[in-house]
C-alpha cells in the first residue's frame, strides 16, 4: 500500500503543485525576480500536503488518490481544524511559487485550481462522504468548515 501512496502523491499533488507551476510560470511573460518569502508559503503548504498524505495512509488506510480512497473516514490531525487541508495545502504551495516566481499567471492558477477543487468537493467528495460514512459524515460536517479552519480542534462531538 505505501507504494500506491506514493505514486498517488507524486500524480496528483506533484503534478499539480510541483512540476505545473514552474512549468507555467516559465511561460509567464509579465513575470518579475524571484522573492524568497514564498519559499516559506511553499513549504507551509508542503507540510500540510505531506501531514494529510500521512494522515490518509495511517488513519484511513488509504491514500489521496480518487481510484484507492481511504477505507475509514479520516478525523484525525488537520482534519480536526477543516474538512479539506489536503486542497488548502495544495494551494497555499501554489501560492507560495507564485509569490517566489512572481508570477501573476501563477496567480490565475490558484484560483482555477481553487475553483475546480470547490467543483469537485460539491459535486463528487462530499456525495461520496456521505453515501460511505453517512452518521459520521453528517455530525463531522455540520462541526468542521469546508474551507476555512477553525480555531479549536474539533473532538467529535463538539
Amino acid at each position: 500500500m505505501f507504494i500506491r501512496a506514493l505514486l498517488a502523491f507524486l500524480i496528483l499533488p506533484g503534478l499539480t503543485a510541483i512540476i505545473a507551476p514552474p512549468l507555467i510560470a516559465w511561460l509567464d511573460p509579465w513575470r518579475g525576480q524571484t522573492c524568497l518569502p514564498g519559499l516559506v508559503v511553499m513549504l507551509a503548504g508542503a507540510a500540510v500536503v505531506l501531514w494529510c498524505v500521512r494522515d490518509f495512509y495511517v488513519s484511513g488506510k488509504g491514500t489521496l488518490a480518487p481510484w484507492d480512497p481511504p477505507k475509514k473516514f479520516v478525523v484525525v490531525g488537520l482534519y480536526r481544524h477543516v474538512r479539506n487541508p489536503m486542497y488548502v495545502g495544495v494551494l497555499l504551495l501554489v501560492l507560495g511559487w507564485s509569490i517566489y516566481l512572481s508570477s501573476f499567471v501563477l496567480v490565475a492558477y490558484v484560483l482555477v485550481l481553487a475553483i475546480g477543487f470547490h467543483i469537485r468537493v460539491l459535486m463528487h467528495e462530499e456525495p461520496w462522504l456521505k453515501s460511505q460514512f453517512a452518521d459520521e459524515w453528517c455530525v463531522y460536517s455540520a462541526a468542521v468548515p469546508r474551507w476555512l479552519p477553525r480555531a479549536n480542534r474539533w473532538k467529535n462531538g463538539s
